[in-house]
């Protein structure tokens, strides 16, 4: 069942249209943006450099969200220690996000750190969620297949809990990111960030037009990151659990 999938694969990427569908996704957003900046009157440099630091701000956010919530789950999704730890951590994610950034500001005061501390905060409850279901839900003769080979340690965390564990985080790194770009816009404009695109939207607030193609160009982002990585990473988990 593996291979034809990936026989399927190959066949549909050599496709020409295929080809050229998604070449115009990767090119998408960055003529959007240039077209928008000519149109808007808006330096094209400050555009790019406004969206350029909103990304790598969600990115680093994301990078330990993902690394925290897989360790937590991949240590607390069973046993005795799980009794106590996940009621615990369902009563984190259920707090706001937001009522945690005057702390963060006395922390670290306006600041790269307040932002992507916020960030962590909002992107890790669906990451670490959506792995632990995945190894909530893995069959139990799996795991006496495990015991039978005898699989310990490093050995047991890479053939057997990461392929499981996989399709869990490309899943909720797909919704947990969805949340992340709405956090991200809003805690820069709350936190007076210099640059990115808190910063972009608060300086048109005013121009209802250059607004509103921004949220445009912000979806077609989204839209093309996610054809572009999420889609075949959730494809290539799903594939790991059939090897």
């Amino acid at each position: 069942m593996h291979h034809p999938t990936k026989r399927k694969q190959l066949v549909i990427y050599q496709k020409r249209r295929h080809m050229v569908a998604t070449l115009v996704v990767l090119v998408a957003p960055f003529l959007f943006l240039l077209v928008f900046s000519r149109l808007g009157h808006i330096a094209t440099g400050t555009l790019f450099f406004d969206v350029f630091v909103s990304c790598v701000r969600l990115l680093i956010a994301y990078v330990i969200a993902a690394v925290l919530a897989w360790i937590c789950a991949a240590a607390f999704y069973r046993g005795k220690r799980s009794v106590v730890a996940l009621p615990v951590f369902d009563v984190l994610q259920s707090f706001p996000t937001f009522a945690a950034l005057p702390v963060a500001t006395l922390l670290w005061g306006v600041s790269e750190a307040t932002v992507i501390a916020l960030l962590i905060f909002t992107v890790i409850w669906p990451i670490f969620f959506s792995i632990l279901s995945s190894l909530k839900l893995m069959k139990r003769d799996w795991e006496e297949a495990v015991e039978i080979a005898g699989w310990r340690g490093t050995e047991y965390l890479k053939r057997f809990l990461w392929p499981v564990s996989a399709p869990g985080l490309v899943t909720g790194s797909i919704i947990g990111l969805g949340e992340g770009w709405e956090a991200l816009v809003a805690t820069e404009i709350i936190v007076h960030t210099p640059s990115g695109l808190g910063s972009f939207f608060q300086t048109f607030s005013n121009n209802a037009t250059i607004t509103s193609f921004g949220i445009l160009g912000l979806l077609i982002l989204i839209f093309s990151a996610n054809k572009l990585i999420w889609l075949p990473l959730l494809a290539w988990s799903h594939e790991l659990t059939e090897e």
